[in-house]
């Protein structure tokens, strides 16, 4: 199929980012962990739940012991065949907060995979607003370009009429070819970018590579209604890898509490009923038996495993310590770049509003001053030019202001999805 046959309807950001949040593959890999950590906390609280096991045994003994006594003849100790068939239960009753804490300790690490679940989504979306604009740019530019070549190729016809009345030379005919020439390639290079881009975007969105997205034009800014000083405060409160990292220090204190735990004494109880053979006075009779006892555990020595695993977690907590301060420098610095980006980039709107406006202008003049013979078509080509150019740097500069809001926010810990 070609790709004109493989297109879909037009897609706004929004559309797109909810889309590729619910179904990408490493959404649902997070998401999947996720469903591991909750089976995980399940296992854990299966401490508190009673054991029953049920078990069967047949053993063939010789010899068989035998006993004889004077006048009452031969007797045996026990049968050959032996089996038995018996139902066995076992309850904790108390060790001493070993079970709760691992419990504990699997519900805070389903917290952090829930916030890999997060921050896998975040970065999801902001791969999309980078590729939106990117089309987004590259379709207005290549549109742009056409009404170039548009104008070129007019100005080309109308030195062509002219050199065939003698009034033009050879030069001003192979100088607008030159520039036709250029203008095409830049298209060609923008085109190809443009096919890289709506590649990327269905494999994002799940679509067959060879698809070719259209988007629908969306230049609206997300607004940040903060004051600059109380910026790096919320972002720190807001971000995902600031929470992670929090989350990563409750879960290594929770281990730490739960290693404190793991030669903890242990209280249970059991109750163990069936039937066997082997009962005085009729060997061979299966006879219902029973059992019921009380245990107590207590280890002594461990040979300082649980030394040395305290160490690991008490590096593991001071290491969590540097990762959230490192955290928090990363995150100032990323909201400072941000919020000086968007001011840097609403500023160059005005200055290439501005510079268009002078070009159009001296393009009027130009096109008044060709009409009297002053200026050469060359000089004309020049001014059209100009303000393709400037329409280009207008339209990067009002996405690049889109894009760094939308830094900001990402910057910020707002959600964009």
């Amino acid at each position: 199929a070609s790709f004109a046959q493989l297109s879909v309807d037009s897609l706004g950001i929004s559309q797109i980012i909810t889309q590729v949040v619910a179904s990408h593959p490493t959404v649902k890999l997070a998401e999947e962990a996720l469903n591991n950590a909750e089976a995980k906390i399940g296992f854990a609280r299966t401490g508190y739940n009673p054991n029953v096991d049920f078990s069967t045994s047949y053993t063939r003994v010789g010899p068989v012991s035998k006993m004889s006594f004077p006048g009452l003849g031969e007797f045996e100790l026990n049968p050959a065949n032996n089996y038995s068939a018996s139902v066995k239960v076992t309850q904790t009753i108390y060790d001493f907060g070993k079970t709760a804490q691992s419990v504990a300790y699997e519900i805070e690490s389903k917290n952090l995979v829930s916030q890999t679940v997060e921050q896998a989504k975040q970065k999801l979306a902001s791969a999309v607003i980078a590729n939106y604009f990117a089309i987004l740019y590259l379709q207005k530019a290549i549109s742009i370009k056409d009404e170039q070549l548009n104008t070129l190729n007019e100005h080309l016809v109308f030195v062509q009429k002219k050199k065939a009345t003698g009034s033009t030379t050879d030069y001003e005919i192979l100088t607008s070819q030159v520039k036709i020439t250029a203008a095409e390639s830049q298209k060609s290079d923008l085109e190809t970018n443009l096919l890289v881009q709506q590649s990327v975007l269905s494999s994002l969105i799940g679509l067959p590579e060879i698809s070719r997205t259209i988007i629908k034009e969306d230049l609206n800014a997300p607004s940040v209604d903060l004051p600059i000083d109380s910026l790096i405060a919320y972002a720190c409160s807001q971000r995902d890898e600031m929470k992670l990292a929090q989350e990563k220090d409750r879960v290594t204190q929770s281990r730490y509490k739960m290693v404190k735990r793991l030669d903890a004494p242990y209280i249970g109880v059991f109750a163990e009923g069936g039937i066997k053979n082997g009962y005085i006075p009729d060997l061979n009779k299966a006879t219902p038996n029973f059992a019921v006892g009380v245990a107590f555990k207590i280890p002594i020595f461990d040979a300082g495993r649980e030394k040395y695993n305290l160490a690991q977690v008490q590096s593991s907590i001071q290491s969590n310590n540097f990762e959230m301060e490192a955290t928090r420098r990363t995150i100032t610095n990323e909201v400072v770049e941000s919020e000086a980006n968007v001011q840097l980039t609403q500023k160059k709107i005005g200055q290439f509003e501005l510079q268009l406006k002078q070009a159009q202008k001296a393009l009027e003049l130009a096109q008044v001053s060709f009409r009297n013979g002053v200026i050469t078509n060359l000089d004309l080509l020049d001014a059209t030019t100009t303000v393709s150019e400037c329409n280009l740097q207008l339209l990067r500069a009002k996405i690049d202001y889109v894009i760094n809001s939308y830094k900001l926010k990402l910057a910020l810990g707002e959600r964009l999805y």
